[in-house]
């Protein structure tokens, strides 16, 4: 199948705003009658139900933490990206836009990524207007650093608390609506299962994660704003309750899954401590606007302590390999960069997977007091995990696993190919394509949540009556069956290996096989050992406890479950795509160590569709044209 993303022709300029104008509207008494179902309540989940909530809709949101706050968002530390261009320093929405297409590596839509470009300014006057308390210049105007990819200073920051900050805005925008009463907010929940009824989805079952109890919510529209995948490489930056279980659960229902080989692995996180560490921690890419990384040109030096190697001793490796961009190359160039030496035996230390992050010479330059007023709760963090002062000595850093460029297809409007079902922010493929440039991710999940869904869901609430469907249908009742018959299978297997050694060998075989790098052979690898590996885990798995009540093995268990059926489609689309793109890497395709793009077989989305556990998915295509920004080699010398 040919897949339409029904994006806007014309100059792209004007594209958004005709779009906007051609969708049907829903007067306000008519919105009173539509009810709205939010899964997610992070920036994209949060915005979209406070502003869909705002408009007059019937809002139900969920999410599995015990408090909307505690979404993940909070974790995306460094900065938010717009186009105001306050440093006068040639920045506009088309740069934005330019930066973010050759950023994805050619793997993006341009009118989803003009449109993100166009929306960004709009973010930054909501969020300073709800009181995000972003950093400021001296004069009191709002401030900019630079992040990789980007040779201007367009990101917005909050010291390096910027997700939190952002995510505390869009919070208490969600709680406004909550006391009025156009929101309703369910809490540790965890959504199992989507229904859909004749072709369309119409609600969704969940388990209430205290009680145990399965329950049933309709609605004539369901959001999914679930975030990202990474953590199926057990070791990521993620939170360990992040999964993609609502994501494959509509996968398994009939939403195409797009693109799921392009996994953003971030250069600067705290190296692994052990092998029962059980996830990574993040430093922000801010700090490479202050930090330089290093290893030592000579193996000699790697016992010595890092203040005793000379300048002249040091190889200042994206300096220069990357001169234009330098420390701030993009993600995937400056994480396979640290690869690089590591794999050159020049990684410093424990077990030689680490590089060094040095401030010693902005330290010098502007002193260790504004050092700290950038970045002091990043350093705090950084000393209470490693008790090391960073001040005095520099930081060590390691690639690791953090943020999701693929997930289910959606078109120009966010929805998907199941009419009713829209996804938001990570949670869907739309604008990063191959590989996400810093501080995108908070720009698309707010972008989506204020400024697009609310538009773009009116246009389908348009066109459909209110109401049709409740939970009393049949088909609702079959999901609970369907997902307590599971619950009850992995209950009753009783083997003898607990759920985190299946999602630790499953983490480590996605870690070596499909992760910075993936070569034919490691692919098919994984196509075998996870297959194997899943029907281990449905033989041996040990689940106690029971589902009438608060079970976290149970919980666990059901997400690696559809890990292990994620993991294989993952292995299969890294392997269909022969090329090197963005985040991913092939070894076979590759020019002294750069990635070589194939635009004649591979300029395309590529959107899976199930077939069955254990059988060979459909692959549906969505070719990609590029009018505004050609084609190109992706170059940061």
């Amino acid at each position: 199948m040919i897949l339409d993303g029904k994006c806007p022709t014309g100059p792209i300029e004007q594209t958004w705003d005709k779009h906007r104008f051609d969708l049907k509207l829903v007067n306000p008494a008519n919105k009173r009658k539509y009810s709205v179902i939010v899964v997610g309540t992070g920036l994209a989940g949060g915005a979209a139900a406070a502003s869909l909530g705002e408009l007059g809709y019937n809002v139900q949101a969920f999410c599995y933490q015990d408090s909307p706050r505690r979404a993940h968002s909070i974790a995306a530390q460094g900065g938010i990206n717009a186009a105001k261009n306050y440093p006068n320093d040639g920045d506009s929405i088309y740069r934005l836009f330019y930066d973010t297409i050759k950023g994805g590596d050619f793997r993006a839509r341009e009118a989803d990524v003009w449109r993100l470009a166009q929306v960004s300014n709009n973010i930054i006057d909501q969020c300073v207007a709800q009181g995000v308390p972003f950093a400021r210049d001296y004069a009191g105007y709002l401030d900019n650093r630079s992040f990789g990819g980007a040779q201007v200073s367009r990101t917005f920051f909050a010291r390096g608390q910027t997700g939190q900050q952002l995510l505390l805005g869009a919070y208490s925008a969600l709680s406004r609506q909550i006391k009025a009463g156009t929101v309703k907010m369910y809490d540790r929940r965890e959504m199992l299962d989507l229904v859909v009824v004749d072709g369309v989805a119409r609600g969704i079952t969940v388990r209430n994660l205290v009680t145990g109890e399965m329950e049933s919510y309709s609605a004539d529209a369901v959001c999914l704003a679930t975030g990202g995948y990474v953590n199926v490489f057990y070791l990521s930056t993620n939170a360990m309750g992040c999964s993609v279980t609502a994501n494959w659960k509509a996968h398994k229902k009939g939403a195409f899954f797009a693109n799921p080989c392009y996994t953003q692995i971030h250069p600067t996180c705290i190296p692994q401590a052990g092998d029962y560490q059980s996830k990574l921690t993040l430093m922000s890419e801010s700090l490479r606007n202050d930090g330089r990384c290093w290893v030592p040109k000579n193996k000699a030096d790697l016992g010595k302590h890092p203040n005793e190697i000379p300048e002249e001793a040091r190889d200042y490796y994206l300096e220069r390999k990357y001169p234009s961009f330098g420390n701030l190359a993009p993600r995937d160039i400056a994480s396979r960069a640290a690869k690089e030496q590591c794999d050159d035996g020049r990684g410093v230390g424990p077990g030689g997977r680490g590089v060094y992050l040095d401030f010693s010479t902005s330290i010098k330059r502007v002193g260790a007091d504004t050092i700290k007023e950038r970045y002091g709760n990043l350093f705090e963090m950084y000393e209470k995990i490693t008790d090391e002062d960073a001040y005095k000595r520099p930081m060590r850093m390691y690639p690791a696993p953090h943020y999701s460029m693929g997930g289910l297809w959606v078109d120009y409007n966010l929805m998907s190919n199941i009419p009713g079902l829209f996804v938001l922010g990570e949670a869907n493929f739309s604008v990063h394509g191959a590989n996400r440039l810093g501080a995108s991710a908070l720009m698309q999940g707010l972008a989506d949540g204020y400024f697009v869904i609310p538009y773009t869901i009116g246009g389908y609430l348009a066109t459909v009556k209110p109401g049709q469907v409740g939970i009393d249908h049949t088909e609702f009742k079959k999901s609970v069956e369907d997902v307590k018959a599971e619950q009850s299978k992995l209950l009753g297997i009783n083997g003898k290996k607990t759920v985190f050694e299946f999602m630790r060998e499953l983490g480590g075989l996605m870690w070596e096989n499909c992760g910075m790098a993936r070569s034919k052979e490691s692919l098919e690898t994984n196509l075998k050992k996870i297959p194997a590996l899943r029907e281990e885990f449905w033989k041996n798995v040990k689940v106690t406890g029971s589902g009438a009540e608060l079970n976290q093995q149970l919980e666990n268990a059901g997400r690696t479950a559809d890990f292990l059926e994620f993991g294989e489609l993952m292995c299969r689309d890294a392997y269909h795509r022969n090329e090197s793109c963005g985040g991913h890497f092939r070894v076979e395709f590759q020019d002294e160590g750069e990635a070589q793009r194939d635009d004649v077989n591979y300029c395309y989305v590529g959107a899976w569709e199930f077939k069955g556990v254990g059988k060979e998915p459909e692959l549906h295509k969505e070719p990609l044209k590029f009018d505004n920004v050609h084609l190109a080699v992706r170059s940061y010398k």
